[in-house]
Formats: structure tokens, C-alpha cells, sequence
């Protein structure tokens, strides 16, 4: 028998109360349906503000960084194959109860947050293309059936997923050939993608726009949180986390030329739609219904894959103690954490009714490289911890450049994101202190 197969025997052999049901090409679609999301559609826009027509160099340096931060993910998840993600890794490593309980409590403010965001999107000018609805009603509403579906089961999920990603990556993909067929008809102007606004330094504009352009790739931490629900984790993991990473890399970077050729940057900048400019004023004649019906498609499924992981990292904070255990209750036939998928979709119902999420989206961004340093830092010192499975190890100088990209973003953000980022961990660290008072035995069960 193989190694690979031993690996697997073993890994399947784990105890878990989820149902394998993930393969390979569900998990690649899975990783790549949340990091494409919907924020390419608008992403364009804001992007040419920073470098003007170079939008695909903030797109290359951004993968190149996230690929760093997956690195670490890649060797944890395969070394430990349970739900929780970046909670259980800082569990393990740091072993303080409080620690653990921040990371999983910034994962879960920037996964609920960006949900209720996404339920926004949904029911704002995309589908007022379609029907006129009032927002916070339609967004509630959405948040509803994406939870129906969660709690259906994660197969059912992830098939969802197969589909409306195949959906959001042909939008992206017709952006990429009409400007081709723009091109061919000698239109455009390919000379802008070389293109800087004037009075800037290059390096610092690229280093801005990628900052921006960061925000697209993280959603590969979600996959995290599904590993009991992957099919021979060690093997498969790592090649649908670096394959879903770099496919969406390269199609982010093909959408940044194709749209800086069709389009003056100064235009680009002044649309909330970027991407339907472009197809527009590529005159290849693409209704623009099409583009409204994909950006929801690509909503909706943005919404999906992020409460699958709130639910799920809810589970197995749950599991291992650092939330009440009454969250990891299960379906008994389904076997989905229907009560973790009933408590994220509520405090995302809350938020929603907020109405607006501007300065908490930007805060998504800092709680998340907190999240990502703990892990490339858990990394090292797990080193020290053998197991008793074969797994993905990382070269050490990754996670040690991980460490570096994540400080420098972290000294990009302003004062202000750093408040908001206070006030939350804050209040984490008053529900963790709430909860080892009331508890009748010890927060934390050292895990397996």
C-alpha cells in the first residue's frame, strides 16, 4: 500500500461526526467560488484609483502573498484534520484558552460581517435590476434560504457551489473575451496597462492596490473549516488550496488587462459596476441583464461558502470548548451543525439590519491578517508536535515570510480600522471572560 493511500486510511479512520462527502474537484471549486466571491465585480474600480491602468501587478503581488499564508494552512489542516481552522491551531500551539478563543472570535466577526455585507449586495441594485424590494427585508429573507441550504446538508451545498461558481467564473470570463474581440477589431488601448497615475511612486501604488486586491484571495481559509467533510484531506487539500489560489490569481490578473484596455482608469474609477462598463464599451453587444443576473449569482454564492464556515468554525470552537457545546449539536440524519447554522445566520440578520457595513467590511480585513499571522506563527511552533500521519509540510522560510506580509499590511490600515479592530476583540475577550464565569468546568478540552 502507498503512502498516500496509508495517509488517507489513516485520516479517514479520524472520528468525526460530519459526513465525508468532499472530493477533490468539490473542494477546488469550493476554495475558488469563495475567492473569486463577488468583490472582483466592483474590485476594478477601486483598484484603478491606486495604480491606474496596472491593475494586474496588485493582483499578482496579492496571490503571491496569500500563497505564503496558505502555505502555513496547508500544513496544519493535513497535520490536523479538524474543524475549527485557525482556532485549533492556535489551541494547539499557544495553548491559552484565550488566544484560541480570539483567533476563532475574529474569524467569526470577519466571516458573519462579510455575510451580512453580501446579503446587502444581494438586495441592492443587482436585484432591483430584476424586482424592486425593499433592502433590509429582501436581504433577511436571502440570509434565510442560504441557511435552508447550509442546513440541508454540505453535499447539497457544495453542488449549489459547483454551479453558481461555474456561473461567476463564465462572467469573468466573457469580460476576458470580449475585450479580446475589442482588441481584434483594433479597439482598446493595451498601452494603459502600463499606466500609473500621475504624481505617484509605482512601488507604493502597487503595494496599495494589493492591499486591496488581499481581500479577494482570503477566502481559502474557509476550507479550513470543512476538513472532517473532505475525503482523504492529506492528499487532496493542499493541490485544490493551491490550485483554486493560482487559477484565481490568473483570471484576476486577465480581468485587470482586459479591463485597462477597454477603459480609460478615471472611468473605471467613477463606476460601481466596472466590469459591466467594460463589456459595454467593448460593443460585442452582451446584454446587460446578464452581467446583474451573474453578480448575484456570484452574491449569492459568495454568502453561501462564508456561512458554511462561520457554521462550521461555530462547530468546532464548540467541540473543542471555547464556545458553549450546546452549538455542536448536529442533524441527526443530515449530520450539518444546524444549531452553530442558526446562531451565525441570526447575528448576520443582525448586522444586516444595520444597513450600513462600510467601516466593518474594511475591519474584516484587519481581523483576518491577526488570524493568518497566528497561523503562520502556529506553524513554527508546531513543528515540536509529531503525528502520527503523513502530511503537507511548508518550507520554514513561508511561514516566516507569511509573518512579514501580514505586519506589513497590518501597518497599511488606518486608524480608524485599527479602533473598530480594538472594540471587537474587545468584546470577544468580555464573552470569553463571560463564559469561563458561568461555566461549570474548564473552558478549554485540550483536543486529540
Amino acid at each position: 500500500m502507498s503512502s498516500d493511500t496509508d495517509a488517507a486510511a489513516k485520516t479517514e479512520a479520524e472520528p468525526t461526526r460530519l459526513a465525508r462527502k468532499i472530493t477533490g474537484p468539490l473542494l477546488f471549486l469550493f476554495i475558488l467560488g469563495d475567492v473569486l466571491g463577488a468583490g472582483v465585480y466592483a474590485l476594478m474600480g477601486v483598484l484603478s484609483e491606486e495604480v491606474g491602468g496596472v491593475l494586474w501587478a496588485p493582483m499578482v503581488l496579492a496571490l503571491l502573498l496569500a500563497l505564503l499564508t496558505a502555505g502555513s494552512y496547508a500544513e496544519l489542516v493535513t497535520k490536523y484534520p479538524r474543524a475549527g481552522g485557525a482556532a485549533v491551531f492556535a489551541e494547539r500551539a499557544f495553548k491559552k484558552p484565550l488566544i484560541s478563543f480570539l483567533v476563532g472570535f475574529s474569524m467569526l466577526a470577519a466571516g458573519v460581517t462579510s455575510a451580512a455585507g453580501l446579503s446587502l449586495a444581494f438586495a441592492g441594485d443587482y436585484l432591483a435590476t430584476f424586482v424592486d424590494v425593499p433592502v433590509i427585508p429582501a436581504a433577511l429573507v436571502f440570509l434565510a434560504l442560504v441557511a435552508a441550504l447550509n442546513a440541508r446538508g454540505i453535499s447539497e451545498s457544495l453542488k449549489s457551489n459547483v454551479v453558481m461558481t461555474m456561473i461567476e467564473l463564465t462572467g469573468l470570463l466573457i469580460v476576458i473575451a470580449v475585450v479580446a474581440i475589442m482588441i481584434g477589431r483594433g479597439g482598446g488601448d493595451v498601452s494603459r496597462v502600463g499606466q500609473f497615475p500621475e504624481d505617484t511612486t509605482p512601488a507604493l501604488a502597487i503595494l496599495g492596490g494589493a492591499i486591496i486586491a488581499y481581500y479577494s484571495f482570503v477566502g481559502f481559509e474557509t476550507s479550513a473549516n470543512v476538513v472532517e467533510e473532505i475525503r482523504n484531506p492529506t492528499r487532496v487539500y493542499p493541490r485544490a488550496l493551491f490550485g483554486s489560489l493560482i487559477t484565481a490569481g490568473v483570471i484576476y490578473a486577465l480581468v485587470g488587462l482586459a479591463s485597462a484596455i477597454a477603459l480609460p482608469s478615471e472611468d473605471l474609477a467613477q463606476s460601481s459596476g466596472p466590469l459591466l462598463e467594460v463589456v459595454s464599451a467593448t460593443g460585442v453587444g452582451v446584454p446587460e441583464w446578464l452581467f446583474s443576473l451573474i453578480a448575484l449569482i456570484a452574491v449569492a454564492n459568495g454568502a453561501l461558502l462564508t456561512m458554511i464556515m462561520a457554521s462550521r468554525l461555530t462547530y468546532g470552537m464548540a467541540v473543542q470548548g471555547l464556545l458553549p457545546g450546546g452549538l455542536a449539536t448536529v442533524l441527526p440524519n443530515r449530520r450539518t451543525p444546524w444549531v452553530a447554522i442558526v446562531a451565525t445566520t441570526v447575528v448576520a440578520m443582525l448586522l444586516t439590519l444595520t444597513g450600513d457595513l462600510s467601516t466593518l467590511a474594511e475591519t474584516v480585513v484587519l481581523l483576518l491578517l491577526f488570524v493568518f499571522t497566528s497561523t503562520n506563527v502556529a506553524v513554527l511552533v508546531l513543528r515540536r508536535d509529531p503525528v502520527d500521519h503523513d502530511h503537507f509540510r511548508v518550507w520554514t522560510a513561508v511561514p516566516v515570510l507569511a509573518v512579514g506580509s501580514c505586519v506589513l499590511l497590518l501597518t497599511q490600515q488606518s486608524a480608524t480600522v485599527w479602533l473598530f479592530g480594538a472594540i471587537l476583540l474587545a468584546v470577544g475577550a468580555v464573552l470569553y471572560a463571560a463564559a469561563r464565569r458561568l461555566a461549570d468546568q474548564p473552558l478549554l478540552r485540550r483536543s486529540r
